[in-house]
């Protein structure tokens, strides 16, 4: 029952559609993809033209992807995929957006590829938990939006 706009089942007002699992993975495919090009040709240029040794420039690759969704969502509430998808990201307290703080933390299982042998491995069962708590939580929010303060992805 809804009193007023807001209904309790989804603690926010009536009118926000929280993002479902497909549309998230296909914005987060995108936003791969991408960042992966951006990444590419950085890296690149980061070997050719400063001469810098392989293991240089494969070092922070890992850690690029992170920056890319961090800087993205805090910058305008969206990455390029999110955008495309009709996505946007809520930060922690139905903020407009996300709060540096907000963005670093929903992001930070990113990070576990930089751990070497099973960071890969860590990340594949930490993205596997978060499409799992996406799509047993009637706000479609997994355990990294929790973990942030509550931030929530909405169709827009």
């Amino acid at each position: 029952m809804t009193t007023g706009g807001f209904d309790p089942a989804y603690s926010q007002t009536a009118s926000i559609k929280p993002g479902g699992l497909g549309k998230r993975a296909g914005a987060r495919f995108v936003d791969w993809i991408i960042a992966g090009i951006i990444g590419a040709i950085f890296f690149w240029l980061l070997g050719v033209v400063w001469d810098a040794p392989d293991w240089v420039s494969v070092l922070p690759g890992a850690g690029f992807g992170w920056l890319y969704f961090v800087l993205f969502e805090v910058s305008s509430g969206s990455t390029p995929g999110k955008k495309l998808l009709g996505l946007h990201v809520n930060g922690s307290g139905g903020a407009p957006k996300p709060s540096f703080k907000d963005s670093a933390v929903r992001n930070v299982y990113m990070l576990l590829n930089l751990i070497p042998w099973v960071g890969g491995l860590l990340w594949f069962i930490a993205a596997i938990a978060i499409a799992v708590t996406i799509n047993g939580s009637p706000t479609k929010q997994g355990w990294h939006d929790n973990a942030a303060g509550g931030t929530q992805v909405i169709d827009t």
